[in-house]
């Protein structure tokens, strides 16, 4: 009886280890964070405005909810007129402070921050809102001004990358987007080697259009060959994310995420590179708008990809597309954007 014990011991043992784990999925491990917008430095009109009148910047307090639901990822929107007050001068000391107290406050909670310069390729310069390559704003002042902020952040353990620039579009024909990011890129590369660098797509970085109007950032150089490009995606028909209609007259249908974002996952995919999605953001009024991010977060997910909901933060109180919570209570997004904490790993 012992032979016996013994021998059905070690078959049993032989199943468990070849033929039943044979029919179990592969171990999946936890890969790169999804997160939030953490927006509210890049609020406002006026530049560079009154600090808690007309901007301000999160805090500890506002990233308490996001690490309770596992959401570690912070995108933090902030306007180059307030980080440098004029073109090639010193860093605004008090918007950079607050800026650093947020990173500082989210290292301690096991979180990582984008630095997201929230310009669209533009700022006020002399009271006009200006192109770069216009009105003496050049090339030269955003690559300057990207080594600055570098320097400032670049023994930060939890700079998760720095977001070159929001949603570059309508650009002068002779000053191209892929000339900028590859002048921030060298900036930044003379001080910091390490440090994830996020390219944003041009045409308001559209993954819909992204092979018609960003292709050629695959020939972006970068020394530490560490770049990520970030693509946006909204289900409305124009793409806006205004959301001006009904789920309806927007034209919306289940699998719309993932058409829209399908272009750029396969160039990412086909060319190897870290694929990012800076915005994505739905309605709370209908739930089907729900269904659609949902399978939008899993698509992405099954390849890789991460993401930053659009948009929460201590300022947006009622707005139909905000996350932050209402009333101490979830908004109706939540439950599927905390079902998507990280991409994940054969």
């Amino acid at each position: 009886m012992k032979k016996v014990f013994i021998s059905a011991f070690l078959l049993l043992s032989l199943l468990t280890l070849n033929g039943c784990k044979s029919n179990q999925p592969p171990v999946k491990e936890t890969g790169e964070p999804y997160g939030v917008n953490l927006a509210c430095a890049d609020f406002g009109s006026s530049f560079p405005g009154e600090y808690n009148k007309d901007y301000t910047y999160p805090t500890d307090q506002d990233l308490e909810y996001w690490q309770k639901k596992g959401l570690k990822l912070i995108r933090l929107p902030f306007k180059w007129e307030r980080l440098q007050l004029d073109l090639k001068g010193p860093l605004n000391q008090h918007d950079l402070n607050k800026m650093k107290e947020l990173v500082r406050a989210a290292e301690k909670r096991d979180m990582v921050v984008i630095l997201d310069l929230h310009n669209y390729c533009r700022r006020f310069v002399n009271n006009e809102h200006t192109l770069i390559g216009n009105n003496g704003l050049t090339i030269e002042d955003l690559a300057s001004f990207w080594q600055a902020i570098a320097k400032e952040f670049s023994t930060f353990k939890n700079i998760y990358g720095y977001g070159l620039m929001n949603e570059p579009h309508d650009l002068a024909p002779d000053t191209k987007w892929f000339d900028m990011a590859q002048a921030s890129i060298n900036a930044i590369r003379e001080v910091d080697t390490n440090t994830l660098i996020m390219v944003g797509g041009n045409d308001w970085s559209s993954a819909e259009r992204w092979i018609e109007q960003s292709d050629t950032l695959k020939f972006l150089k970068d020394p530490a060959n560490n770049l990520a490009f970030e693509a946006h995606v909204y289900f409305d028909k124009d793409a806006s994310g205004t959301y001006k209609y009904s789920y309806e007259e927007e034209e919306c249908y289940p699998e719309k995420g993932i058409d829209r974002v399908k272009p750029f996952v396969e160039w990412i995919k086909q060319n190897k590179f870290h694929g990012f999605i800076g915005e994505y953001g739905i309605p709370d009024n209908d739930p089907r708008w729900n269904e659609t991010l949902d399978l939008f977060l899993g698509y992405l997910q099954e390849n890789g990809i991460n993401g930053t909901y659009w948009a929460a933060g201590p300022w947006w109180d009622t707005y139909f597309m905000a996350i932050t919570p209402k009333d101490g209570k979830d908004r109706p997004q939540m439950p599927i954007i905390e079902k998507y904490t990280s991409t994940l790993k054969k």
